[in-house]
């Protein structure tokens, strides 16, 4: 009896996992993700959104002790007070709404907008406030909140009294009846969280806490409907109730800052007449004992270089002592001339060869370029004030040190080497030391490779030479330079790197407070370095890193806070014990261990698994800890945990998965031809049978073994594979690493990529003649060149392709406006020469010049705006193909970038990809779009997805 009872449940489970459907094209806009988590100071609530890929988010607040929850449908942005009793969050409108709204074209002052709630946590009472476009909390306050509503909505009532055709909103300045112009300012309301009271401040622009939250600085631009309404800008205090007008009058008031205890306000503004295209600004300041605010820095301020003035596109900050004040200053700007007749004068861009950046790269940062600030100062509490320019147009950046209390900035420049960036893709740079009491500048580095950056205390720069990749210090006291890695044989750089540019550096973790010790990654380990090169280096995780091939890095775990510029995220204490993101370079598993700075041993293990961890958080004033892992097989999941031996689960992520055919990941390896070991990723459907033979899909983009516990949501992919979907259709699907020999990057694929397939296909399981490769830009190339070298692929699928590496190569890149070269001597083509040096090089690794030996059935993609490679390229492929009468097609998503962007075109891709590969590997039926094609008569009326018994 015992026998036959096992057997029939042996069947039920076997018949319950048979029923298990492969993925559809349905699935994907419901499949759920985490999106923001952080946790109360107190470590006592945790706050975390659950994001859908199209559809509403819903935001979770969990008190960890009562195992509460509060739900919010729809919520976004949220924070938590200081005090960790309320939370604020943003809830977004329903998506089927904001559908219904573009669907009928909504005016955008008509569209739903965001509504404010504001959580009670020790009652979880909710307030909601609608159409509220922001909120702030003070960083250490508590008590107070203010938020800014958006525009009334006028629209139907405007409409309602005078009808438009669609054509009248096409106008931005058009001002509705009773509406608001784009510059005018919306309530904003300060709202005592403890009593509930609010006060109301009307036609407001701009605002903003002081740290304490004791002070909230604002603007108002007032009202040509309400000449009542007060403008300027204005003080509240938050504890008394009281107002303080610093400035009465119109004008334009922004970048409110105050200074690290509070006492302290400087913003910028101006009051320049309204016709006046360029506008006159000035730096404000004021002390709390002040009643108005006085301006500190104007055009005729001594120290100001002629012709030059305060930029009101800077940004304005106290160091932190809240001594000295700094702002941007910037060329005046010529006013536009009135008198030129726009249809009789050329518009033409003259390029010319001493130019430091060609005119595309030019005229894509143009209104960068037009804003750009320069680093200023003044000495807020000087009896003689005058502007210190730090930085001009041939020293155009800086970083202040020691959050700015340093009597120096760091400033650099690549001044008279820019040119060069075409063909290198960067520049060397000069560091100057440029003093804030004077402007005295005294370079200290000279045409480095690499970047430099001061320590945290101010008494050194430390740089990475990348030619010589070796780490310097440069002692800012005795100006004395000081190598750290004299002597020793460990590499600071990338030992793997593979392009034929300089090995990065693996970088910088953090220093010892008081600039005792920096400490530096080499591959796998943490190294301490004494600044001033009197100590030997030591390796504080006692190579255990290399000894076990795991990759061992600082983690900060403070929570990520934007006001946060406290010097103790900056270093740590030379005993600290820290926290270190383990990664298992042969197992490819992910953890985190502990680790004191001050001695030489082994890291101690908290967690080490088959898990992808995200960034681990820590509650600012608890031992609680927030983090999301996921794998392959389980849907990344929200945790909380106080030390890893335990911990609680607060999501439960696509729980629907378990009732589709998903799939498992492992890890292989082989040899290539040339004796290289190599690795990769097999991804098998949850149903496999060994007993089966089954078609592989190929994907590839460099190295991406890495990623074994990765979660691969099925989604409509911006053009990559949609792995786990074809998993689950039941197709096996090969992810190969590949590492590139400069000169011959075709012929590396071959190596690798062809060597890992014909491994695999030794299993009985693998459909040998049923095999197909996808890849996207620079696994687009790669698929390209695969299918001129042999037949052995079925069906092929190249995104945004090169097949002529000597008209790509002069090429540009759109997007940044930069030149191509720079990618074949430099970076990821890998040629290493010019096209004059080596043209055998180009002609090589060009698949165009070898596609009379392609019989591989292939789509490509090229898109008409693709920033980054030349939709040309696409062309030239098709055109190619056509001519010499092989099966090709090619999709061209009008307007679309590099890697699609709009949703519709990423579900569209997924379903033609499916098609294409199921009809090659699968036998399925074609669509028409494969048969017959798409005449363009036909373009938006009909996508030609329907299948046919015709054949290609």
């Amino acid at each position: 009896m015992q026998k036959r009872l096992t057997i029939f449940f042996l069947f039920v489970a076997s018949y319950t996992f048979a029923q298990k459907k492969p993925l559809d094209h349905k699935v994907y806009d419901t499949w759920e993700a985490i999106g923001t988590k952080q946790l109360s100071n107190n470590g006592q609530l945790a706050l975390y959104s659950v994001a859908q890929q199209e559809g509403d988010a819903t935001l979770y607040i969990t008190n960890l002790k009562s195992n509460s929850k509060l739900t919010i449908p729809r919520a976004s942005l949220g924070q938590f007070s200081n005090d960790s009793k309320f939370a604020a969050f943003l809830i977004k409108p329903a998506y089927k709404a904001l559908r219904q709204a573009k669907i009928k074209k909504t005016k955008p002052d008509a569209m739903p907008k965001d509504t404010l709630g504001i959580a009670n946590l020790t009652t979880n009472a909710v307030t909601k406030v609608a159409r509220v476009k922001s909120y702030k909390f003070p960083e250490n306050g508590s008590g107070f909140l203010a938020y800014q509503l958006d525009k009334p909505d006028t629209a139907k009532k405007a409409s309602a009294t005078v009808p438009k055709k669609d054509s009248a909103f096409d106008f931005a300045d058009d001002e509705p009846a009773g509406g608001a112009k784009k510059d005018e300012g919306t309530d904003l309301i300060v709202r005592n969280l403890l009593t509930g009271t609010e006060q109301t401040y009307k036609f407001v622009t701009e605002y903003t806490f002081s740290k304490d939250g004791k002070q909230l600085a604002f603007a108002s631009v007032g009202s040509k409907k309400d000449k009542t309404a007060p403008q300027g800008v204005f003080l509240l205090n938050t504890e008394k109730g009281t107002l303080k007008t610093l400035i009465k009058g119109k004008g334009t008031f922004k970048g409110f800052t105050f200074d690290e205890e509070s006492e302290h306000l400087a913003f910028l503004g101006e009051q320049s007449p309204e016709k006046q295209e360029i506008k006159d600004y000035n730096v404000y300041y004021n002390a709390l004992s002040l009643d108005t605010a006085q301006t500190i820095v104007d055009f005729d301020m001594p120290g100001l270089p002629t012709k030059w003035s305060v930029s009101g596109d800077g940004r304005v900050s106290f160091s932190k002592d809240g001594k000295k004040l700094f702002f941007g200053i910037a060329p005046v700007k010529k006013a536009k001339d009135t008198t030129i007749v726009d249809f009789e004068v050329a518009k033409v861009d003259i390029w010319n060869y001493k130019d430091d950046y060609l005119q595309p790269m030019q005229l894509k940062n143009a209104d960068r370029d037009g804003k750009r600030s320069f680093l200023s100062v003044i000495d807020v509490f000087s009896s003689d004030p005058k502007v210190i320019p730090l930085t001009d147009l041939k020293l155009p950046d800086a970083n202040l040190v020691k959050e700015g209390d340093a009597d120096f900035v760091l400033a650099s420049t690549d001044f008279g080497r820019r040119i060069e960036s075409q063909w290198s893709g960067s520049t060397t740079k000069d560091y100057y030391l440029v003093n804030t009491k004077t402007g005295e500048r005294k370079k200290i580095i000279e045409k480095l490779n690499g970047n430099a950056m001061a320590s945290p205390g101010g008494n050194y720069v430390i740089y990475f030479d990348e030619n010589t990749s070796n780490w310097f210090t440069y002692n800012i006291a005795s100006a004395k330079v000081v190598q750290l890695n004299t002597g020793m044989t460990v590499k600071f750089a990338d030992e793997d790197n593979d392009v034929p540019d300089n090995a990065r550096a693996y970088g910088v973790a953090t220093w010892t407070e008081d600039d005792k010790a920096v400490l530096i990654y080499d591959k796998y380990d943490i190294w301490s370095f004494s600044p001033d090169g009197k100590s030997p280096a030591k390796n504080i995780t006692n190579n255990f890193g290399r000894q076990n091939k795991i990759t061992l890095r600082y983690h900060k775990t403070q929570q990520d806070n934007r006001f946060e510029r406290g010097a103790d995220t900056k270093f740590v204490k030379s005993n600290e014990l820290v926290w270190l993101d383990g990664f298992n370079n042969a197992t490819k598993e992910n953890g985190f261990y502990r680790k004191n700075v001050g001695a030489v041993k082994n890291p101690d293990l908290v967690v080490m698994s088959k898990n992808k961890y995200s960034n681990l958080l820590k509650a600012k004033d608890a031992d609680v800890y927030i983090f999301d892992k996921g794998n392959y097989v389980e849907s990344p999941n929200v945790y909380v945990t106080t030390d890893f031996k335990t911990e609680t689960k607060l999501t439960n992520t696509n729980p629907q998965q378990q009732n589709y055919n998903w799939g498992t990941a492992e890890l292989v390896k082989w040899t290539t031809p040339k004796g290289f070991q190599s690795e990769g990723i097999l991804y098998k459907p949850e149903n496999f049978d060994p007993s089966k033979k089954y078609p592989m899909i190929v994907y590839f983009y460099e190295k991406l073994s890495d990623g074994l516990y990765s979660y691969q949501a099925p989604a409509p992919t911006p053009s990559r594979l949609n792995i786990s979907f074809f998993v689950s259709n039941g197709y096996l699907v090969f992810a190969p690493d590949i590492t590139y020999t400069t000169g011959h990057p075709g012929q590396s694929a071959v190596e690798f990529i062809n060597s890992g397939v014909e491994s695999l296909k030794k299993n009985t399981w693998v459909d040998g003649n049923k095999i197909g490769i996808q890849g996207q830009s620079w696994g687009g190339y790669q698929v390209a060149y695969l299918i001129t070298q042999n037949d052995m692929y079925a069906a092929a699928w190249a995104g945004a392709p090169v097949v002529n590496m000597t008209s790509a190569y002069g090429g540009i890149r759109w997007e940044s406006g930069m030149n191509r070269q720079f990618q074949y001597e430099k970076t990821q083509s890998r040629i290493g020469a010019t096209l004059w040096e080596k043209p055998e090089l180009y002609t090589e690794n060009s698949p165009l010049f070898m596609f009379p030996k392609v019989n591989t059935p292939v789509v490509v993609m090229a898109n008409d705006a693709d920033g980054a490679v030349p939709w040309y390229q696409g062309i030239e492929m098709f055109t190619g193909l056509r001519r010499l009468g092989k099966p090709v097609w090619m999709l061209n998503y009008n307007g679309e970038a590099h890697n699609l962007v709009q949703r519709q075109n990423r579900k569209d891709i997924q379903i033609r990809e499916q098609q294409f590969f199921d009809h090659y590997l699968k036998g399925a039926k074609a669509p028409a779009w494969m048969t017959s094609g798409v005449p363009a008569t036909e373009k938006g009326k009909t996508w030609g997805f329907e299948l046919t018994d015709d054949k290609p």
